[in-house]
């Protein structure tokens, strides 16, 4: 007598974890379903405000670069100011040589001074080329960066709504189907369920029998097997997909449906 009960209470646990477990994957179905309304707007968003920081580090960097050119050329702008000062210097000199060895010798220093007046302003033309080349590249960046931002305002704006809409009903069903998980007194039975939805395509977890078929991978599904989802005793998987497989009657789906 004590072991019919012993079945008995067995096949009730079963059964209720079969029904908690697809009404658990109905909730989560839906919040799946919520997920797919907003599409993938957040990808979008993260993707906008990744090439957005981007812009802001590239125009940073050409500041930087353009700071760096200005600083370089104001250097080589003080070493022609330097050779100026020296050229004078040496012709106010070669009015006094007393002979030929220094006025060669002073001539010669103009001459390596004026060469470096040369070398200073070709770099200072370089530098100048380079900052002008960057200053446009920056104008590109602030562009582009101002039509990225107009869109990226119009798709949070976008996901917002969507949110704003939807997230009242998605806390409700995660509220329910947290309850539900604590209801489910089989944390090993509750894990597999967890993993098997997580690697199905769709989402599902648990699914009913369809037409004498697996109602994930819609593989046929033997007389004596249907019999023994039908009676409720065991948890049994779909030997092709892996899912959870329960009668329709006990997932409350008409065969009609």
């Amino acid at each position: 007598m004590a072991k019919d009960q012993a079945k008995i209470d067995q096949a009730n646990s079963v059964e209720h974890r079969l029904r908690s477990l697809y009404e658990l994957q109905t909730i989560l179905s839906e919040i799946d379903r919520i997920r797919t309304i907003r599409g993938e707007l957040p990808e979008e968003v993260r993707d906008l405000e990744d090439v957005i920081a981007g812009l802001h580090t590239r125009i940073d960097k050409y500041n930087h670069e353009i700071e760096d050119l200005r600083s370089q050329s104001a250097q080589e702008q003080n070493k022609i100011k330097v050779a100026e000062e020296q050229i004078a210097t040496y012709k106010t000199q070669l009015d006094n040589v007393r002979n030929n060895r220094e006025f060669d010798l002073l001539s010669k220093e103009i001459e390596y001074q004026t060469l470096e007046i040369q070398l200073s302003e070709k770099r200072i033309g370089q530098y100048s080329r380079e900052i002008e080349a960057k200053t446009a590249e920056i104008a590109s960046a602030e562009e582009n960066l101002t039509d990225r931002n107009i869109i990226l305002s119009d798709k949070r704006q976008q996901l917002e709504e969507i949110i704003s809409e939807t997230k009242k009903d998605e806390e409700v069903l995660r509220a329910k189907a947290k309850d539900l998980e604590a209801r489910i007194d089989d944390t090993r039975t509750l894990a597999a369920f967890k993993r098997i939805r997580k690697n199905a395509r769709n989402g599902l977890g648990v699914v009913y029998i369809q037409r004498n078929a697996c109602g994930g991978c819609f593989n046929r599904i033997p007389p004596q097997k249907q019999m023994e989802i039908k009676m409720h005793k065991k948890i049994i998987v779909c030997e092709y997909c892996g899912r959870i497989m329960i009668d329709p009657d006990l997932a409350g789906i008409s065969t009609e449906q």
